[in-house]
């Protein structure tokens, strides 16, 4: 039985880890195999709190010092990178949704057809009212000519001025309004296009941002047949989650994975910004 003082040194812990053995429901997989996604985000935003499973440091040493193919009869990549996968698709989804309310709202959406409507009728009596003034000058219609003339160059100003309006409203239609802002397409955080060089700097290096950069990475390193298959029979009990089903989806496959890589390269910032939805991580929509 355990003294006081060694309980106070933790040796009650070192005691239940010492007792536990790699196929035991109550280790995290994720810590085993590779980093568990709870010790990614302490301290931030997305801190996912405590991590319900045991991370053994002992088990983790053991199992990175066995071969290769015996590692894999366990199939704990498998729990690993369903694990990987869970999160990076919740992210995904606040990214779209984050996305979805910088969109313009069905009124901005109105007046922008209303002025691309405006200024393309505009345009056309322009070339129509430029025509007519080179046929009635041929004509000798003097006078009409510079009626007609006169009628040009107020739908020139007009035009001039639906063109101002539009760009106007491009530039304060939707949330992001005066302060531009873009999606992180790693982590979903907003950022502004007006941020100086330091500001974005805190960002790409940051701990919330580098750890969804890292996970994207290590799930993209996972072979691709190897997310089309089932988990190894080898894996029993709970997955990293703290699921009960064995860890296998509910359809007894992987089913569709994260939308492509979306960091770039290491968990370094993540690599600049994005022009469109094939590129590497950066901020959604481009510059």
């Amino acid at each position: 039985m355990l003294t006081s003082a060694e309980q106070l040194m933790g040796g009650g812990a070192t005691s239940r880890s010492a007792q536990l053995s790699l196929t035991d429901p109550k280790v995290c997989r994720s810590y085993i195999a590779g980093t568990c996604p709870h010790d990614l985000f302490t301290n931030t935003k997305q801190d996912l709190g405590p991590c319900p499973k045991v991370h053994p440091e002992p088990l983790k040493n053991e199992y990175e010092a066995m071969p290769e193919n015996e590692r894999k009869k366990y199939g704990f990549e498998y729990d690993y990178m369903r694990d990987l996968q869970k999160y990076i698709d919740d992210c995904n989804r606040r990214i779209d949704a984050a996305q979805r309310r910088l969109e313009k709202t069905p009124d901005e959406i109105r007046q922008t057809n209303v002025l691309l409507k405006s200024i393309s009728d505009l345009n056309s009596s322009i070339s129509n009212g430029l025509f007519e003034v080179e046929i009635l000058g041929e004509m000798g219609e003097v006078g009409r000519a510079y009626d007609e003339f006169f009628r040009v160059r107020q739908a020139t100003q007009a035009k001039a001025e639906r063109e101002r309006e539009l760009k106007e409203l491009s530039d304060t239609s939707g949330p992001s309004g005066h302060q531009k802002l873009q999606v992180c397409d790693v982590c979903g955080a907003y950022l502004s296009r007006l941020d100086n060089d330091r500001r974005l700097a805190d960002h790409f290096y940051g701990k919330m941002h580098l750890g969804y950069a890292q996970m994207r990475k290590t799930y993209d390193a996972f072979p691709k047949e190897m997310k089309g298959r089932q988990r190894a029979p080898m894996s029993m009990g709970g997955g990293p989650g703290g699921d009960d089903d064995g860890g296998r989806p509910a359809d007894g496959g992987w089913g569709r994975g994260p939308r492509g890589p979306r960091s770039g390269g290491g968990g370094g910032g993540g690599g600049g910004f994005r022009g469109g939805r094939g590129g590497r991580g950066g901020y959604r929509g481009g510059w």
